[in-house]
């Protein structure tokens, strides 16, 4: 299917004029007339505009995986609704991150935890001992 928004250079909430214009000013025959009949009917449109947002979801869903189209299949139909591969890493790498964070934090505290419980302790019996020291 192809991507009739992109490929006429208008938004996919683009008025009726707009599309008309952008229908128009294009010069493939083909891709004029698909347009005439897919985006100039309202019924259709509707129809279109709900597939167009289901493949626009997956090919957000491919960058996001990392998937991109073999170089042979780039710049034809099947490529319309692809989109670059998304660098930034997913969200499970993030949420990993910080729970590692998280981790390392919780084994220092448990270390310095046990230290401070021994410290204290001991601090408490020679306080009471020089109390009781005194007090005797």
């Amino acid at each position: 299917m192809r991507d009739l928004y992109r490929r006429l250079g208008i938004a996919p909430n683009a008025s009726q004029d707009d599309i008309r214009d952008a229908i128009a000013r294009c010069s493939h025959a083909a891709l004029r007339q698909d347009a005439t009949r897919v985006l100039g009917d309202e019924r259709c449109r509707s129809e279109y505009d709900a597939l167009y947002t289901t493949l626009s979801d997956l090919g957000r869903l491919r960058a996001r995986l990392g998937l991109t189209h073999a170089p042979f299949w780039r710049d034809g139909l099947a490529d319309d609704f692809s989109l670059p591969s998304d660098t930034r890493g997913s969200h499970h790498d993030a949420l990993r991150e910080r729970l590692m964070r998280a981790v390392t934090l919780h084994d220092r505290w448990q270390r310095l935890g046990g230290v401070g419980i021994t410290v204290l302790t001991l601090t408490s019996a020679m306080i009471g001992a020089a109390l009781t020291a005194w007090w005797l």
